[in-house]
């Protein structure tokens, strides 16, 4: 690894670590064990190395979950749906997928006050509303239905994230949630 990856790598710890408001540009040169100057000199600011860290984080938690969810074989949307909650749920239960999903969580907030946060999650939310629209319903990720779909989805995973991060005992069980939203839909 070079100085620049170590100086993202020692944010992503900070993030996970201490929260993206409270770390400061010395917190990540003692994680990355680089020199206090080398974030202005890759990265321009702390703020800049921040945003980095938390897209950084958003993928790969965006990408911890598509290996997880690839293997999902169901012949019908409400099966896939149950499937991909119920994987999901799994993941988050893991300390390392816990950590990267706090981390990148913490983007929410920030994006409103960084325009090329919110740009690059901006990006991200639409190639995660396609992914949904393949996995849910595949062939109609590029159609507007499609991606009303995969938009949907991913709102109601947002969702249930940040519920199973504060009250994961309150959130009833993967059936019981798709059984409420297909009631809800009046679908079923």
């Amino acid at each position: 690894m070079n100085h620049r990856d170590d100086l993202l790598e020692g944010a992503k710890k900070c993030l996970v670590e201490k929260g993206y408001a409270h770390t400061t540009a010395r917190d990540i040169a003692a994680a990355s064990g680089a020199h206090l100057a080398s974030i202005g000199y890759h990265y321009g600011s702390k703020d800049a190395l921040m945003n980095a860290a938390v897209i950084a984080a958003t993928s790969e938690w965006g990408d911890t979950l598509a290996e997880a969810l690839e293997s999902v074989e169901a012949p019908d949307p409400r099966t896939r749906l149950a499937a991909l909650l119920e994987r999901m749920r799994a993941r988050m239960r893991l300390p390392g997928d816990r950590d990267l999903l706090l981390a990148s969580v913490q983007a929410y907030a920030e994006a409103q006050f960084s325009p090329d946060l919110r740009t690059a999650l901006g990006e991200a939310y639409q190639e995660a509303h396609r992914e949904f629209a393949a996995l849910l319903d595949p062939g109609a990720q590029d159609t507007p239905q499609g991606r009303a779909l995969g938009a949907a989805a991913y709102a109601l995973f947002s969702g249930i994230i940040l519920q199973e991060l504060i009250d994961p005992d309150g959130l009833p069980g993967t059936e019981a949630l798709v059984a409420a939203l297909y009631r809800l839909t009046g679908a079923g």
